[in-house]
């Protein structure tokens, strides 16, 4: 071992790194693997050990020198002052390096050792025991860490300086915010909603109920469907003028949700004109507490609009909530001793987080916090209380500089994919009055905001030893934005998280029983929790979900409307298409039944080397790798393309299929929806299932007129479809030639003439 240089104490803290001076914290000495050697031979020193000196020091005679044994006694007890706060960023930090996930991996199903569940030391001042401090995952893709992590002091990564300050058990509602939520008897629909108590009679009858629907037509949304499992079903028409006193915002909502949303109102910002048509409808549905499924959210058209509508719903939901908690504690401070009955403040449930956003991009978290503190600010000179704030600028904002300049993609694209687009990302929210702690534990949140990867690594799975789901347990309202991207990532999260939603929890986590709600004790919380499912299109996964998971006592509301013309008509070219309907017994056997048709019916025309450039579209990534195995097996020219094909193999694949060496191929729809690539030489087109973007179909259409050289005549489109396609079908073609090819059970050809 080299000889250690004399150093003052200052010198030596400033000098070593965290690993090391929590080595030098617990051993009392540096680890020998940062020893500094020095290029000399060290000659052999004779030193006599004083009768005081410990005698575990003789072991390291030859190490180091006596004179500097007490030196590092010195730095090692000017250690052990360092502060609570620095000890769990160390042991956080720590935890953090070993749990680094893979995004690509987990979004390909593998989740076996991917739990990275921050843990927060228990301490005095945070008074938390044993919570899981289930903040954003400090490393972001590609395991580089994001900016605006390197400079974070120990305080604001734990965020224990503002546990009180954020706390309900010890704060108290203030004066001026009035408390509108105290009374039972009340025409707030919040207030309806919590309180109202259901029978274990209506509980055991849902099962077996038939679900009652009623269809309306309204002026904006169109053709609605309202439904319920429960005995009384309500209806109602939105009024043609509504009032913000009528809606029961809380402060200071009624203020600052006019300038908020002034961006899309046309004319002066009128007390009565705070809605757009489209959200005066969407938030009257909203308000009275129904599930709620909008499949026509689009980035383009009306994204931000709905944004702005359900984040006033989250805010009003979270500070009416906590105002009745606040003002219990008050109530109950300012009692007597035993009087008063209990019942009366059971105004909370198991755990504290009660809103959870499932948005797929950090770019959408972004904004969503934006809205909550525009929402709460207003036009006020008062400047709220946020905390974190740089830290979630850096980590969830995006350099305009990373994107390339010269990058053409369709507007759509270019809307959805806009900022920070990773999509592993987890934090907490908590509100209190006018102020928002950013980065809180968990359990110590109002508002989860996350997305579906980001939760699946903290939920985990059967037999992983770190995964937490409690926090699920008492979550009043789930909203599911931009549901249709889930589909192209990995609905299997989604299901995940839908499975886990409203459970027991396995821990109290420090819950006073005596203010939690009956129904939620009674495990309940399913049938009062509020689900808005917001997408860009009527698909039969995304339907499965609000039919089999949204059971709210107040009923749901589903957005029914049909395409009428379908996106054929935006194909630009002169083109045959040619649908081939194939026969499957039921739903489990349609993915058999469409690979024997392909390979027995349509492949063979295809075999023909005069059949050449012949691009194969499959929507499924397992009906890609299949294919793949079969062409492979049976020795046919062709490439592949897919989501996980590197660049330069994209390349070739492209070269070789533009110059004919390729006779075949294959392409997955999540290629095409993250890169947006234009093939070129595509002659043929087999559409092997109905593309799940109807808007993807005269896409790919368009991409026959990226290389015309006089072949138009020649070109084919050949479309596989069943009856158990009719949704797809009818986006593409529209409803009344669906109706009409479903009916006739004949294979169908449409030309397409080019006009828009």
């Amino acid at each position: 071992m080299g000889k250690r240089g004399s150093r003052s104490q200052s010198q030596l803290l400033s000098n070593l790194t965290k690993k090391q001076k929590k080595h030098l914290r617990d051993f009392g000495e540096e680890h020998p693997f940062y020893d500094r050697v020095s290029g000399k031979e060290a000659k052999p020193q004779i030193c006599q050990l004083s009768e005081s000196s410990d005698g575990s020091n003789s072991e390291s005679e030859s190490e180091s020198e006596p004179e500097q044994v007490s030196g590092y006694h010195k730095l090692l007890a000017s250690l052990k002052n360092v502060s609570e706060e620095e000890d769990e960023e160390e042991e956080e930090e720590e935890e953090e390096e070993d749990s680094v996930v893979d995004d690509a991996e987990m979004n390909n199903e593998s989740a076996d050792d991917d739990v990275s569940v921050e843990e927060e030391t228990a301490t005095a001042s945070t008074k938390m025991q044993e919570n899981v401090t289930l903040s954003v995952d400090p490393e972001g893709q590609d395991g580089k860490e994001p900016p605006g992590t390197s400079d974070i002091s120990p305080e604001e990564f734990t965020d224990a300086k503002h546990e009180s300050l954020f706390s309900l058990e010890t704060n108290f509602l203030e004066e001026e915010s009035g408390d509108n939520c105290s009374p039972k008897v009340s025409q707030d629909p919040f207030v309806q909603h919590v309180n109202k108590e259901l029978k274990e009679k209506e509980i055991q009858a849902v099962a077996t109920n038939p679900k009652t629907t009623h269809q309306l037509k309204w002026p904006i949304l169109g053709q609605i469907v309202f439904s319920s499992k429960f005995q009384k079903l309500e209806t109602f028409k939105p009024p043609k003028d509504i009032d913000l006193k009528s809606l029961h915002l809380q402060k200071p909502l009624e203020s600052t949700w006019t300038k908020t949303n002034s961006q899309f109102l046309s004319g002066p910002p009128k007390s009565n004109s705070s809605f757009t048509p489209l959200q005066k409808e969407l938030f009257l549905i909203m308000n009275s507490y129904r599930d709620l499924f909008y499949p026509e959210r689009t980035a383009l058209k009306n994204g931000e609009e709905i944004r702005h509508v359900y984040c006033l719903h989250v805010i009003n939901h979270v500070l009416k909530a906590n105002a009745q908690v606040l003002g219990n504690n008050s109530r109950r401070r300012s009692q007597k001793l035993g009087v008063g009955d209990d019942d009366d403040f059971r105004d909370q449930g198991l755990t504290r987080p009660k809103v959870l956003i499932l948005v797929p991009f950090r770019e959408a978290a972004l904004r969503v916090v934006q809205l909550f503190i525009s929402l709460l600010e207003g036009d006020s000179k008062k400047k709220i209380i946020v905390s974190n704030k740089k830290r979630f600028q850096g980590e969830y904002g995006s350099d305009p500089e990373e994107r390339p300049p010269n990058l053409k993609r369709p507007e759509d694209y270019e809307a959805v994919f806009m900022g920070n687009i990773d999509d592993h990302f987890r934090i907490g929210v908590a509100i209190l009055q006018r102020s928002i702690r950013l980065y809180a534990p968990f359990y110590s949140s109002d508002i989860l905001i996350a997305s579906p990867l980001g939760l699946r690594t903290i939920i985990g799975g059967e037999g992983e030893k770190k995964r937490d789901f409690d926090f699920l347990s008492s979550i009043e309202l789930l909203i599911i934005d931009q549901a249709d991207i889930y589909l192209m990532q990995n609905w299997e999260h989604v299901l995940h998280l839908m499975n886990h939603m409203n459970l027991l929890p396995l821990d109290s986590h420090g819950v006073d029983f005596s203010r939690v709600r009956m129904w939620s004790l009674n495990n309940w919380s399913k049938y009062y929790r509020q689900t808005l499912l917001f997408g860009a299109l009527q698909d039969a996964q995304i339907n499965s979900v609000f039919n089999k998971y949204c059971v709210n006592l107040q009923g749901q509301v589903a957005v029914r409307n049909v395409p009428l013309t379908g996106s054929i008509s935006h194909v630009l070219v002169q083109l045959p298409h040619v649908f081939q309907r194939m026969e499957a017994e039921n739903l489990a056997s349609v993915i058999d039944s469409r690979f024997n048709f392909f390979v027995n019916k349509i492949l063979p025309q295809y075999r023909d080397a005069v059949m050449s450039h012949t691009l194969i579209y499959v929507p499924s990534y397992f009906d890609f790798v299949r294919l793949r195995n079969y062409f492979k097996k049976e020795e046919l020219n062709f490439t592949h393309i897919c989501e996980y094909t590197q660049k330069s193999g994209i390349s070739r694949a492209r070269h070789f299929f533009l110059k004919g060496e390729k006779q075949f191929l294959l392409l997955t729809e999540r290629f095409h929806f993250y890169k947006r690539y234009t093939i070129k030489g595509i002659r043929n087109l087999i559409f092997y299932e109905l593309p799940t973007y109807p808007h993807f179909y005269s896409e790919i259409c368009n991409m026959l007129k990226a290389t015309s050289r006089g072949e138009e005549a020649t070109w084919t489109c050949t479309v596989l479809y069943s009856k158990y396609d009719a949704q797809r079908l009818a986006a593409v073609v529209g409803v009344e030639r669906a109706a009409q090819m479903l009916q006739s059970k004949k294979n169908v050809h449409l030309f397409i003439t080019g006009e828009k």
